[in-house]
């Protein structure tokens, strides 16, 4: 069975005729009559048969050509994505957790590139999806944090999944606050210190686990939590209603930066920031950039 064959069974049906379909496709009537009875001998069953002014598409035919159209469409989009002789539009996409650096360097790499056409994405989404992206090749990359309560399984599942992760930096755990806080004049703080004020963490969808959460400290028994799934939310609540959140760079600096804090936080636990990819696939040219502006965010502050 070839995409040429069903191409021809098309438009028999469309024409209902053999003879009309042949002249459509500038191809012999016995020419035609020949692929119609291989086809129909290779899938044992009777596409059409013959009515006094031509020919009526069986019961099984008209099955068989809804599939025969699905597959041709779908071979076309094919040829017109990566056949066609116009100009490709270049393509990048990337997922992440909830990082600034990640969109600073994903910015970054656009401007260079500085191209007249593309097609780019960028996903801020839940730790799971993250991972699932770069597994099914959604994304070229995915940017991810692990802590120290989660790294052996998230690793775990990287292998798994055929992922590598590369590490970037780590960094010890900090309180993003309200400047005008009723705790930020501290040097320090404690989770205790906090626990009269909402934490902010981001909402991990059917995977709730703990080993999801990007931020540290996970198990803690927070008294008051709010899930958002939005950094932008999460900033708003935390100036609104005097929140916090406890990470790395988990807000970052391009949004309300004058308005929210960083503190030390007592309770530590490292964080290490770093990007996944798939194990055995290139990289493009542009996910090679972004990677290398990432590499350069290690002497971020």
């Amino acid at each position: 069975m070839t995409i040429t064959q069903l191409r021809y069974v098309i438009t028999i049906d469309e024409e209902h005729s053999i003879n009309k379909a042949s002249e459509r496709l500038y191809v012999s009537q016995p020419g035609l009559s020949s692929v119609v009875r291989d086809l129909e001998k290779e899938m044992g069953i009777h596409i059409f048969e013959r009515v006094h002014n031509g020919v009526a598409t069986t019961v099984a035919g008209r099955s068989f050509i809804a599939y025969a159209r699905h597959a041709v469409e779908s071979f076309e989009l094919l040829e017109e994505k990566y056949l066609s002789s116009a100009k490709h539009r270049p393509e990048f996409s990337v997922s992440m957790q909830h990082y600034t650096l990640a969109v600073n360097a994903f910015i970054d790499t656009v401007r260079e590139y500085d191209l007249d056409e593309y097609q780019f994405s960028i996903r801020e989404t839940q730790t799971g999806e993250v991972i699932e992206d770069v597994k099914t090749s959604r994304s070229e990359v995915g940017v991810i944090a692990l802590t120290d309560f989660n790294r052996k399984t998230l690793k775990k599942l990287f292998s798994d999944a055929s992922i590598e992760f590369h590490e970037l930096f780590s960094r010890n755990t900090y309180v993003y606050l309200n400047k005008d806080h009723p705790l930020a004049k501290r040097d320090e703080l404690s989770l205790s210190d906090l626990q009269d004020y909402p934490c902010m963490v981001f909402d991990q969808g059917d995977n709730n686990s703990f080993y999801y959460r990007e931020e540290a400290l996970a198990t803690y028994d927070y008294k008051k939590m709010i899930s958002t799934n939005e950094r932008a939310t999460s900033i708003e609540l935390i100036l609104g209603l005097d929140g916090y959140a406890v990470g790395i760079d988990m807000l970052g600096e391009s949004l309300n930066d004058s308005d929210i804090i960083a503190v030390k936080l007592k309770e530590d636990e490292t964080l290490t920031l770093g990007y996944i990819t798939g194990k055995y696939r290139e990289l493009s040219d542009m996910a090679k950039t972004f990677i290398q502006k990432l590499e350069q965010s290690k002497n971020a502050k």
